[in-house]
């Protein structure tokens, strides 16, 4: 391998990106990210990180828990809106099953702890990436802030509305609404906090989520089927209306919130699938390579994938290597994730019901599952990472752009 150092532009300081950056950073790679807000900030929602994500972590050697904490839930599982357990796992147990339990913190927390692990002059803020021109060759990243040169590989985390997706791929049908509205905040703690159990509420075509995070805040998030743009003047009062009836603590924990820190989002995933992650030496990870919704909570652990399976195919590479490396990436991710993609919407699918009969029918047949079988859904998910050989995974035709 040449002794000149590489260099990876990536577009996007959203978690996928910072993973990346952080896997490359400690492969020997200089990184330099661009991130079109004009600084780190503390408003934000709840992720919560499964099995998988932590694996994946693991690999690229980032003690997540030095900076998070280990707090975890005693159980977690769905209910009905008056309180009935749907279904209900042990954390304990899922941890004896999947080698450890999910762990659940603020975004901004996992955030500020990738950018702790990168030099400080690794990422620009108030930098947005526009475009890059010559992919195959020495790419070009034009930015509202100038052009950049000399990179070995750009790296597009430049998310859902991702740019560099719409310039590759013009012809890609783009986004599919799923029919929902989501809300997000997160809950100072309290003395009291909002119980042991992180539970999803399903009611008729409408859920509620409470997550404790692994530093005592609360993560609540709502869905409802409401048309794209829906809006409600009056947040709390959109909330206590659909919500305020429900079981405890949800109405307590409604009349605490902060309207303006609630984030309002509708709900998209790709209408199809992008036919490669890679073109040249560009790469596209998390929601710009695969944009999913919400229902598995795998968009975030996905993006982690990607990013941990990208820094192993890059970590011996030369440069003239990188583009092999990315079509590697593309057979080792392009399935997986689309899998999840559709099977995120089918869940989504099912949670949304309104019709009062499909809804009963759906809990009965939730409540009917085996605990084996439930265990079986999840090891698909929690189980399915694995770090590729190296280059020589690609199949037999796979272009390296």
């Amino acid at each position: 391998m040449s002794t000149v150092q590489r260099h990876a532009i990536v577009a996007g300081a959203g978690i996928g990106g910072l993973t990346a950056a952080v896997a490359l950073h400690r492969h020997g790679w200089r990184v330099t990210v661009c991130e079109r807000a004009a600084g780190p900030t503390a408003v934000g929602a709840g992720i919560v990180l499964a099995p998988n994500a932590l694996r994946a972590f693991d690999t690229i050697g980032f003690d997540l828990t030095r900076s998070a904490g280990r707090t975890v839930p005693a159980a977690m599982g769905l209910r009905r809106p008056d309180g009935r357990w749907l279904s209900r796992a042990d954390t304990a147990a899922l941890a004896a099953r999947f080698g450890g339990p999910p762990l659940a913190l603020h975004r901004s927390a996992l955030a500020d702890a990738l950018a702790a692990a990168l030099p400080a002059t690794a990422i620009r803020y108030g930098v947005a990436v526009t475009s890059v021109d010559d992919a195959d060759g020495a790419p070009v990243v034009r930015t509202d802030a100038g052009d950049l040169h000399g990179a070995d590989l750009v790296i597009a985390a430049d998310g859902i509305h991702s740019p560099l997706r719409r310039q590759y791929f013009p012809d890609h049908p783009g986004l599919h609404h799923s029919g929902e509205t989501a809300w997000r905040t997160v809950l100072p703690a309290t003395a009291s906090g909002a119980g042991t159990a992180t539970a999803e509420t399903w009611g008729r075509g409408e859920r509620f989520g409470v997550v404790p995070l692994a530093d005592g805040r609360t993560y609540l998030y709502a869905t409802a089927v409401v048309p794209a743009g829906h809006r409600p003047a009056d947040v709390r009062a959109e909330l206590l209306r659909r919500y305020g009836t429900w079981h405890d603590p949800i109405p307590a924990l409604l009349e605490r919130i902060d309207p303006a820190a609630v984030l309002q989002h509708d709900l998209y995933d790709l209408a199809a699938p992008l036919p490669r992650f890679h073109h040249g030496r560009l790469a596209w990870l998390g929601d710009a390579a695969h944009a999913m919704t919400p229902n598995l909570g795998q968009g975030g652990c996905q993006a982690v994938e990607d990013a941990a399976v990208l820094g192993h195919l890059l970590a011996g590479t030369d440069a003239a290597d990188v583009p092999a490396a990315l079509a590697a990436y593309s057979a080792a991710r392009c399935a997986r994730t689309d899998a999840i993609r559709v099977r995120a919407r089918r869940a989504g699918r099912v949670a949304a019901l309104t019709h009062p009969v499909a809804v009963a029918v759906r809990d009965l047949a939730v409540r009917a599952t085996p605990a084996r079988a439930a265990t079986r859904a999840m090891a698909a998910l929690f189980e399915g990472f694995a770090l590729p050989d190296g280059m020589d995974t690609v199949p037999a035709g796979v272009a390296t752009r």
